[in-house]
């Protein structure tokens, strides 16, 4: 089965025949009495039941509903139900500023949020008005909100089918520069042309009927989405949810369902890296690894590809964005990530899907090409691009080049075809690349669980080392920076310390902001 309706995605793959068994770390949050083992049949129900109470709170076709709860797989179950309504689910993270919360949802104007009781305390005590005319709770009941749970499940509603060119969801960029934008996606542009793209069993990659998958992701953000298209379709043998990056938590799910797939957040693997040294550690099954969002370093792609027992293990990276979907692709192996040049071609990030996507790298002030080798700024083209921004639409054409879109981000496009990232043009400084500064200082730093260097208005860059209890010894420091650029002394910080977005990356601006009291050094006009 190909994916094709979100909002009938579980019952066609129930009809189909899938005999896929989900196991979760936690019950869902709308359905949190049911357990943590669900069937696909019993899935597509739960969209049903949910589907039935978002119409009996009064939702119905056209309508965007707000969703914004603690992070868990159910979004998408949320979502598929509202689009089974003909409504648009528009997807938020509850981790984001409640200040940001609120301008997202003064744009979108949902016409129901569906969100938690401590969530919508936060919005009231914020905005001038309610943030939407239908609230729903999904943990217990608030004043002025109905309870989910409360709502009637009795009444089956037909699917609403819309045209493949409407908006069909709307999600919120990860705000590592500023205010999340919220991108709209439709039916041609989400489930055709990226989740059927990725829903073929290719060599290697593909999903098999005999696989588990595991995934640790934010799963308000736009990846999922597609994810959940992809793997109900192509019903793998189980799949592991988890919701948490906390290593106690993760370890006796993954050992009782040992996963042969495991895609997770970059902050993810860093957080879970400490399963990797145990004995009968969970990812010994593992043959294929994947990631997204954003690059993952040289160590950690080590310590997960030795930790498994296959002969031949892959790691696929993906660059990409939530407007365009993935863009390029790039497997590391036990030997690529043992290579003596790793570190510096970690943000190598391959070539762009080919057939399906063109990359060019020009001038960010004259919008000129520049030759290959040379950085730029990136443009890509692409069939899957995004419909716009909710609310900012001068900004989505001002990103728009006629055919071309803006990544925001500077790199170096390859005589071999491959890209390169340097840096987000809001965090490109003269003479060096961050990234890959970070990515030296992490290669040279065995006790640092992620660096982050960060632009000054005035002086040297100031760099930030994370480690687990906020400490770092300074002969370790002075040995990392040989032979670096000029870096003011670190600021270490434990993780909990750093200000980061939905999927656990660093919001530089906030953090920038926390340590100097400015924002970092950097022009922000392809944000």
């Amino acid at each position: 089965m190909r994916p094709h309706d979100m909002g009938t995605l579980f019952d066609e793959a129930a009809a189909g025949g899938a005999r896929t068994v989900v196991h979760l770390d936690r019950p869902f949050d709308i359905a949190p009495l049911a357990g943590t083992r669900w069937t696909v049949a019993e899935l597509a129900g739960l969209v049903r039941a949910t589907a039935a109470r978002l119409a009996d709170a009064g939702v119905g076709p056209g309508d965007r509903v707000a969703i914004v709860k603690d992070n868990h797989w159910d979004y998408d179950l949320l979502a598929c139900a509202a689009v089974r309504l003909g409504a648009v689910p528009a997807l938020l993270s509850a981790r984001l500023d409640t200040a940001d919360l609120v301008t997202l949802l003064e744009r979108l104007r949902p016409a129901a949020l569906v969100t938690t009781s401590e969530v919508l305390a936060r919005c009231r005590d914020t905005a001038a008005g309610e943030p939407a005319r239908i609230l729903v709770t999904v943990d217990s009941a608030a004043p002025g909100a109905v309870h989910l749970a409360a709502l009637d499940a009795s009444r089956p509603r037909v699917p609403v089918r819309r045209h493949d060119d409407e908006p069909l969801v709307i999600h919120h960029t990860s705000g590592t520069t500023g205010v999340p934008k919220l991108v709209i996606h439709s039916t041609r542009t989400l489930v055709h042309k990226l989740a059927r793209f990725e829903a073929v069993r290719y060599p290697g990659i593909g999903i098999r009927p005999d696989d588990v998958l595991a995934n640790a992701s934010a799963y308000g953000h736009g990846r999922t989405f597609c994810w959940t298209a992809v793997v109900v379709s192509l019903a793998p043998a189980g799949i592991v949810v988890l919701t948490g990056d906390d290593p106690g938590t993760a370890d006796p799910l993954l050992r009782a369902h040992p996963p042969t797939v495991v895609e997770a957040l970059p902050a993810s693997y860093i957080r879970l890296r400490p399963l990797t040294t145990r004995l009968d550690n969970p990812f010994r099954r593992v043959r294929l690894y994947i990631s997204t969002y954003d690059a993952v370093h040289p160590p950690a792609l080590r310590a997960y590809l030795t930790a498994s027992r296959r002969a031949r293990p892959l790691w696929m990276q993906g660059w990409g964005q939530t407007e365009t979907g993935p863009l390029t692709f790039r497997f590391h192996t036990r030997p690529s990530s043992l290579a003596p040049d790793a570190e510096t071609t970690a943000r190598r990030l391959g070539r762009p899907v080919p057939g399906r996507t063109r990359l060019r790298a020009v001038d960010p002030d004259t919008l000129r090409p520049v030759p290959r080798g040379r950085p730029g700024l990136l443009l890509v083209r692409t069939p899957a691009l995004a419909l716009g921004y909710v609310g900012e639409e001068d900004r989505w054409d001002a990103k728009r080049l006629g055919d071309w879109w803006s990544t925001g981000d500077m790199g170096v496009h390859h005589r071999d075809g491959s890209v390169s990232i340097l840096d987000r043009a809001a965090d490109t400084l003269p003479g060096m690349s961050c990234l890959r500064t970070e990515d030296v200082l992490e290669q040279r730093l065995p006790q640092a669980l992620e660096c982050v260097v960060l632009g000054a208005p005035d002086g040297d860059p100031l760099p930030v080392v994370v480690t687990a209890d906020g400490r770092l010894d300074p002969d370790a420091w002075k040995q990392a920076t040989h032979g670096l650029l000029a870096l003011r002394d670190p600021a270490v910080l434990t993780w909990d310390e750093v200000p980061r977005t939905g999927t656990g990356k660093v919001r530089r601006a906030a953090l920038a902001r926390q340590l100097t009291g400015a924002a970092p050094a950097g022009p922000g006009r392809w944000t």
